[in-house]
């Protein structure tokens, strides 16, 4: 199972939200690059950024972060937040972000979402589906679509998309475990899918049983933030 630590960017720093609400932002660093360089220098392979600002406002501000740590560092990038358009990703891409992650755009605007399907690799695209009781919610987790997350990835596999990011807002932040009743539905449900957990790990334990369920990757936020994992024990889970 992959591990890929994570970076969420407030007003350009380094922050973590408890279920998403903005008035939780705790500040970690002052410096997003710094904490790349650090996950760089501990092995990882991928960092998750999520431009936090972008995912509120809808137009991505973390350009120069981003190319500051591609040029910097041999990670690779997975980001989202704020993206809203086919020009959003080609830009990105242009600077060298490996995958992105849809949010939104699937349930706010169907036909640019369909245009962006049909202009990229669909192995380069993460579809997010984030949830709450079982529902999808869009625009920074601040507006419930009404759609449950199972009809929601039925729905993006007929465009031939297959990358899930599986977020349980009720769980993020809080350091009290993954949903892993959420996780193991899925995979059951849809066992062809590459699912990465988000939301809710504390403990290197919790990662042996997100793989025990079959688990494709997991993004690992506060519990290095609050040093309740160690980075170098994480960096060898395998």
């Amino acid at each position: 199972m992959l591990i890929i630590p994570a970076i969420d960017i407030l007003d350009g720093k380094v922050v973590r939200l408890i279920k998403g609400n903005f008035s939780t932002a705790k500040s970690y660093a002052d410096h997003p690059y710094d904490q790349a360089k650090v996950y760089d220098e501990f092995g990882f392979e991928w960092v998750h950024i999520v431009d936090l600002s972008g995912s509120k406002n809808g137009k991505i501000t973390t350009r120069k972060i981003l190319e500051e740590i591609k040029q910097k560092t041999n990670l690779k990038i997975e980001f989202g937040g704020g993206i809203r358009s086919v020009e959003d990703i080609s830009n990105l891409f242009s600077i060298g972000v490996n995958k992105v992650v849809i949010g939104s755009l699937p349930v706010v605007n169907k036909a640019e979402f369909e245009k962006v399907v049909q202009t990229f690799p669909l192995d380069k695209l993460i579809i997010a589906a984030d949830t709450k009781r079982g529902e999808i919610v869009v625009k920074g987790w601040s507006e419930n679509s009404n759609l449950e997350i199972s009809a929601y990835i039925t729905q993006c596999k007929e465009y031939g998309l297959n990358n899930y990011l599986i977020t349980d807002i009720d769980k993020d932040g809080m350091l009290e475990g993954p949903n892993l009743r959420l996780y193991h539905g899925l995979k059951e449900v849809f066992p062809e899918i590459y699912l990465i957990a988000s939301g809710g790990i504390k403990a290197m334990s919790d990662l042996d049983k997100l793989k025990n369920i079959s688990c494709d990757a997991a993004i690992v936020g506060k519990a290095i933030y609050e040093n309740k994992i160690d980075l170098k024990e994480l960096s060898k889970f395998d």
